[in-house]
């Protein structure tokens, strides 16, 4: 049964409703998946296959190799199978995160069955498929959601799946160090620890798969001086063009490479890093610093979304230099803002 210190919701009949009718469930990430993406889908794919269900994991790019230390990776498809029962999205709420699907007319394939919609960011859900939704804010995690509607539907969490779910909450909350951390995902995971999670074994396999070749370390030197300091040291930004991204995002994304220092930078409140694509496309990725909360804000003003320290966005509506200018003037509004309150 659930404790009474965790959510239940009223959605969850549904959701049992739709997998005890379906066969083969695909489970969906956004185009931008992270750890909390990946580790919340792999988890659903031990859970509902323990259940008898056959489980398709799709994913419309191919995932991050930082992200290739989670076990399960490689059976993550670009291609949406062309017979499935019923979908289940997870981490991502935004069409816009769903180009992919879009572009090649998959997401036709998702109005014709029943869909799922599981996440923990608070935007508004802007995908118009009539579908079954638990969105959670209050979460820390997507994996944490899992873990309450597995819960409440007494479904069986094997080690494999707390391992995964423990990772999810981990990735998201940065190590129990956002502001959305509370007492109740240190209960969460301390339920998954019982149930076979190892936090010790999956630090090792996380350090283990972060490592980084020499060439990748002469790179992020290269970075860290190309950032630019900007607003009194108050944003730190940097842009990535497409060849850097060919070349070394195979072996570590450019992106994490750079804001993993930048998010230890004394002065730096917001850290953005700027990717440019040949098709016109520009995708950024925020990271908010020491008590600021401003990077979901600024992500949000672009059509993206994510947490008030941890967010994204993609765009085609500007060139590289309308992009910087335009976030330049968003976080020198929204951190003046931020220091009147």
């Amino acid at each position: 049964m659930t404790s009474k210190r965790y959510p239940t919701y009223d959605q969850a009949d549904k959701i049992k409703e739709i997998v005890d009718n379906s066969e083969h469930i695909v489970v969906i990430q956004a185009d931008n998946p992270d750890a909390d993406s990946l580790a919340s889908a792999l988890a659903l794919e031990e859970i509902l296959g323990n259940m008898g269900k056959k489980v398709t994991l799709y994913c419309g790019i191919d995932i991050s190799s930082y992200l290739r230390y989670i076990p399960g990776t490689d059976r993550v498809v670009k291609d949406l199978p062309n017979s499935f029962d019923s979908a289940i999205l997870v981490d991502c709420s935004s069409i816009n995160l769903l180009e992919q699907l879009e572009k090649n007319g998959s997401i036709g394939a998702l109005r014709t069955r029943p869909f799922i919609i599981i996440d923990h960011h608070q935007i508004e859900n802007t995908i118009t498929i009539n579908s079954t939704e638990v969105i959670d804010p209050s979460s820390v995690a997507t994996g944490e959601v899992i873990y309450f509607i597995a819960k409440q539907l007494d479904w069986e969490i094997s080690e494999a799946a707390a391992n995964l779910l423990t990772s999810s909450i981990l990735a998201d909350s940065l190590g129990f160090s956002t502001e959305k951390t509370t007492a109740r995902p240190l209960r969460v995971v301390a339920d998954l620890i019982d149930l076979g999670a190892n936090l010790a074994q999956l630090e090792e396999i996380r350090r283990r798969g972060m490592s980084k070749s020499i060439d990748i370390i002469k790179y992020k030197g290269e970075l860290l001086q190309r950032i630019d300091y900007l607003l009194d040291n108050q944003l730190a930004m940097i842009d990535i063009p497409w060849d850097e991204t060919v070349k070394y995002s195979p072996h570590y994304n450019p992106a994490v490479l750079v804001l993993e220092e930048l998010r230890f930078a004394s002065e730096v409140k917001l850290a953005v890093v700027i990717k440019s694509y040949p098709d016109g496309r520009i995708t950024g990725k925020l990271r908010s610093n020491f008590g600021s909360s401003i990077a979901g804000g600024v992500a949000e003003h672009f059509g993206g979304g994510g947490h008030p320290s941890a967010a994204g966005f993609k765009t085609k509506d500007y060139d590289l230099t309308g992009i910087k200018k335009e976030v330049i003037r968003v976080a020198s509004k929204l951190l003046a803002k931020e220091s009147e309150s």
